[in-house]
């Protein structure tokens, strides 16, 4: 190669061996952009080789017993029990009569805290948080200990009320047997059915800390300095719009100019990826839009999968694999789209807040502009962490040292020579308002509000980390730390600081995850702030406080898993409660006659 005496190991053999080799997660995501994951030819995704799946028992070999929904698996094996089946004779039902019966047990503890339309094969990358920690959960109610503390961090994660209520009667069912379950929980019915309630605050961050309202959900209701409380009480309340956005009709000449007597809609035809049943999604454009429905019934399939990967292949020329669909209309309706998920801000200590945001940029201009950073020389340079020069040598700007431990997970610990600050001591002798670079990191976005008052760039992207109900977070903090709720609202915080050119989508996959009701109002008034400037919101949501502030509903299901995968409703929140076969129907029908 070039006139060299050695050969080129080949393009696709040196993307595989650098991918193999390389120990930074940047470049193995950057390497894994020009591959794709395809079913094996030989066992096409089974994973065992023929001989093994000759093996059937009810006419069903092991690989497609694994692909059913869990619920579906539950059915099966109960039927192989039935005395009227005859997949399996007398005798094979003696053998199998314990089998049978610790495969079922098992099967009914995963349908009980609502995973029946998981199906067994689903790998464990792919789950949630909330499904993650359901599924440790239905391990441990398998074991039938007595005498046990459990304690759950936010369980009603990704789930639907109607399966929120099944897990509720699950946790009911460990204290009856003995045991007790602590839950750190923001969701109305878990705090309705608690025993004893314990709220801390009153507010976040260095205003909270406070053990401010305890007793039961009744006692708490009737104590006014408790947040939590005001709402249970109804003193407070995310309110029902007075009017919402018309939808209109479909404009019958796309091809005209835009009309104030028709909307103009996104159509997604003939989605059939996963469980979808070959559905086609109307988004009408300048609207807030929810997609709702019961766990499993399609909704990430639908607005992840197929509508926002397609998005970013059309406007981003990104090369993302979609889900099966026909076609999409009306993409050229909008400026851009901006997809806004969970994923994490960053990999590493370094990242955080202030630098994913773009706020730091200016900070640091600030403090190269102080008199004592001129007559020193330094520039903004001086005080970034990722650059020789202002930052602390010993631990390279991270403040904190990685020691690794081999067979266990890495350890962090804080550095010595900085003492976690992160620069050498010249670097923060440099003030502003008697506060170095490094006491800035340490201040809450609401602290730094106060603090920056009297300039508009750096207020202005503090002002949306607040509005988005993240005033407790510290500027410096690290991105490993940040919650998946937490991460999607600096993403939207991101975005909305910049100049907005109106028309755009924006896209949501559950972002009240982690808030408390007095947060997910403070987003609410984000979101349709940004419908209000001419821009299209789209949410999958559970919430039934944001859905019942939605313009437009498009409801899946009915069920979750096989038995989804339809559209069950369509309009607004007051047409999608009156549909008697809409889970999310019955739910919100209760919520708007509060």
């Amino acid at each position: 190669l070039n006139g060299g005496d050695k050969d080129f190991e080949g393009i696709v053999t040196n993307l595989e061996r650098r991918h193999k080799e390389t120990t930074s997660d940047s470049s193995r995501k950057s390497i894994e952009s020009y591959m794709t994951k395809k079913a094996c030819p030989l066992c096409n995704g089974d994973r065992l080789r023929q001989e093994s799946l000759y093996v059937y028992i009810a006419e069903k070999n092991i690989a497609e017993v694994s692909k059913m929904s869990i619920e579906d698996c539950y059915d099966h094996f109960q039927n192989m029990q039935s005395e009227e089946s005859k997949s399996l004779n007398k005798n094979d039902k003696q053998i199998a009569k314990m089998i049978l019966k610790e495969v079922t047990n098992r099967l009914k503890f995963l349908l009980d805290v609502g995973l029946g339309y998981l199906s067994l094969v689903r790998g464990s990358n792919t789950l949630s948080g909330g499904e993650a920690q359901r599924i440790r959960l239905a391990t441990q109610i398998g074991s039938g200990l007595t005498g046990v503390l459990y304690i759950l961090d936010e369980p009603s994660i990704g789930l639907h009320q109607r399966d929120n209520t099944k897990l509720l009667e699950t946790l009911r069912n460990l204290c009856d047997i003995g045991n007790t379950v602590l839950v750190v929980e923001h969701d109305e019915e878990t705090i309705r059915g608690a025993d004893f309630l314990v709220d801390i605050g009153p507010g976040a961050g260095r205003h909270g800390g406070y053990i401010v309202a305890t007793g039961t959900p009744q006692e708490v209701e009737q104590n006014d300095a408790s947040p939590t409380g005001r709402f249970l009480a109804g003193k407070e309340d995310i309110a029902i719009p007075v009017e919402r956005r018309t939808v209109k009709d479909v404009d019958p000449n796309p091809e005209a100019k835009e009309s104030k007597k028709y909307d103009r809609f996104i159509n997604v035809i003939g989605a059939s990826g996963n469980n979808l049943k070959s559905i086609d999604l109307n988004i009408p454009l300048r609207k807030f839009v929810c997609v709702s429905g019961v766990s499993g019934s399609g909704k990430s399939t639908l607005v992840n999968n197929i509508l926002s990967n397609e998005l970013m292949n059309y406007f981003y020329d990104s090369r993302l694999t979609t889900s099966d669909f026909d076609e999409i209309i009306g993409l050229n309706y909008i400026d851009k789209p901006i997809i806004i998920d969970q994923s994490a801000i960053g990999r590493t200590p370094r990242s955080n807040p202030a630098t994913y945001t773009g706020l730091f940029t200016p900070i640091r201009e600030l403090f190269a502009s102080q008199s004592e950073s001129k007559a020193r020389g330094y520039e903004q340079g001086r005080f970034s962490f990722n650059v020789e020069g202002g930052r602390c040598e010993t631990c390279h700007g991270d403040g904190s040292i990685k020691v690794e431990m081999n067979f266990l997970p890495d350890v962090y610990v804080e550095c010595e020579d900085c003492k976690g600050k992160r620069y050498n001591r010249e670097t923060l002798e440099i003030e502003y308002n008697g506060k170095n670079i490094a006491d800035v990191l340490a201040m809450t976005v609401n602290e730094a509000l106060g603090f920056f008052q009297n300039h508009k760039l750096i207020t202005r992207k503090l002002q949306t980390l607040d509005d988005v109900g993240l005033g407790y977070v510290h500027l410096g903090q690290s991105a490993t730390t940040l919650s998946g709720g937490e991460a999607q609202r600096v993403k939207l915080a991101t975005e909305l600081s910049k100049v907005g050119t109106g028309n755009t989508l924006y896209i949501l996959d559950e972002p009240t995850t982690g808030l408390h009701p007095i947060d997910v109002k403070k987003l609410l008034e984000v979101l349709h702030r940004l419908v209000d400037k001419g821009n299209t919101v789209l949410v999958i949501e559970h919430n039934l406080d944001v859905i019942k502030t939605a313009d437009w509903i498009v409801d899946l299901g009915p069920e979750g898993g096989d038995k989804g995968g339809e559209i069950v409703a369509v309009g607004t929140p007051e047409q999608v409660a009156k549909v008697s076969g809409s889970y999310t129907g019955r739910y919100l029908k209760d919520m708007l006659n509060r």
